[in-house]
C-alpha cells in the first residue's frame, strides 16, 4: 500500500489529538517576543503564549518556518519509508510558509516526491482540509489523488470569526481590509472572514449574543457540512456557540480547537469562530 506522509504548519491550529490519530507531521512557525524566540507548540504552549501576550506591550511577531525545517521533515519521511509527502500550508497571501515548503521540496527532489498545496486558508479552515486529506491518505490513495482532492476541496472550506477586542489588530497595524472598524464603539463586535486567502471584514454585531447567532447562521447557510470546528482563543463563549449548532448536522463530529499564535496574535484573546468544510455537491465526482 502507498505510504504518504501528510504535513501541515502550526498555523492550522489542529488539536494534538488529531495530529496523533492521523499521523500528521506539523512544521512549526516561530514566535518572537522582543529578543526571545520560540517554536510554536514546541517551546511555547498556547496557554503560555496568551500569558505572555497579556504581559507584553507590543505584539509578538510570527515568522514562517525556514526551508530547512521543511527539508528535515521531508528527509525524515523518506527515512521512514514513505513513498511521498503532501504539505498543506496556510494561505500564501498571509505568510511565506508556502514558499519555504516549495524551496525545501526542490532541495529533496532526488530523494522523495513532495507536493505542496496552498490551502488559501488559515487556522482550522486550513486544519479541516489537512484532516480530510489525511483521512484519505489512510485509505492508500496515491499522491496524485491526494493532491487533486486537496485542490478540489479548498473551495468548499469557510471560516467566520468574531473579535472580542480590537487591541491586537490596532497594535499590530493589521487592520487592512477591516480599517473601517477603527473608531467604532468597542461594544461593536467585528466579524472577520477569509476572502481569496486574505482576512476581510464580514460585518458587525452590537452584542456578543447577536454575533454568535451570526456565526451559527453563516455556517448553517453552507450546509450540508462534511466537517465543522469551533476555533477559540480563551473565549468564554464556547458552550454558548455550541448550543446554537445542535441543528447543524455534520458528517464528522464537531472539533473544538484552541487558536494558536499565528492567527491569535492578530485576533487577540476572546476571539471565537467557526470553520467548516461543505459536503461534496451532488454534481461533484
Amino acid at each position: 500500500m502507498t505510504k504518504i506522509r501528510v504535513m501541515c504548519d502550526s498555523a492550522s491550529d489542529i488539536p494534538t489529538s488529531e495530529l496523533d490519530r492521523l499521523g500528521i507531521t506539523m512544521v512549526s512557525l516561530s514566535i518572537r517576543f522582543g529578543n526571545e524566540e520560540f517554536v510554536d507548540r514546541v517551546t511555547l504552549s498556547i496557554d503560555e503564549f496568551w500569558r505572555r501576550c497579556a504581559q507584553s506591550r507590543t505584539l509578538p511577531e510570527t515568522s514562517a518556518p525556514s526551508p530547512g525545517s521543511f527539508q528535515s521533515a521531508y528527509e525524515a519521511a523518506a527515512a521512514d519509508g514513505c513513498d511521498g509527502v503532501i504539505v498543506l500550508t496556510l494561505s500564501a497571501g498571509l505568510s511565506g510558509t508556502y514558499q519555504s515548503a516549495v524551496v525545501a521540496r526542490d532541495a529533496v527532489a532526488q530523494l522523495i516526491d513532495v507536493r505542496v498545496v496552498d490551502t488559501q486558508a488559515v487556522s482550522m479552515a486550513q486544519g479541516l482540509l489537512v484532516i480530510d486529506v489525511a483521512e484519505m491518505a489512510r485509505t492508500g490513495a496515491t499522491l496524485d489523488a491526494l493532491e487533486a482532492h486537496a485542490l478540489e476541496i479548498r473551495s468548499r472550506v469557510g471560516v467566520i470569526g468574531m473579535l472580542n477586542t480590537l487591541d491586537h489588530l490596532i497594535k499590530g497595524g493589521r487592520i487592512g481590509g477591516a480599517r473601517a472598524l477603527i473608531g467604532q464603539v468597542l461594544s461593536i463586535k467585528p466579524l472577520l472572514e477569509l476572502r481569496d486567502g486574505l482576512v476581510a471584514e464580514a460585518g458587525r454585531q452590537r452584542t456578543t449574543a447577536r454575533g454568535l447567532a451570526m456565526l451559527a447562521a453563516t455556517a448553517t447557510s453552507h450546509a450540508p457540512l462534511r466537517r465543522l470546528a469551533i476555533i477559540q482563543a480563551q473565549s468564554q463563549q464556547v458552550e454558548n456557540l455550541r448550543s446554537l449548532l445542535t441543528d447543524l448536522p455534520s458528517e464528522f463530529p464537531l472539533i473544538v480547537a484552541d487558536m494558536g499564535p499565528t492567527v491569535g496574535t492578530h485576533g487577540g484573546p476572546g476571539l471565537i469562530g467557526l470553520t467548516w468544510l461543505e459536503a461534496p455537491r451532488s454534481n461533484d465526482h
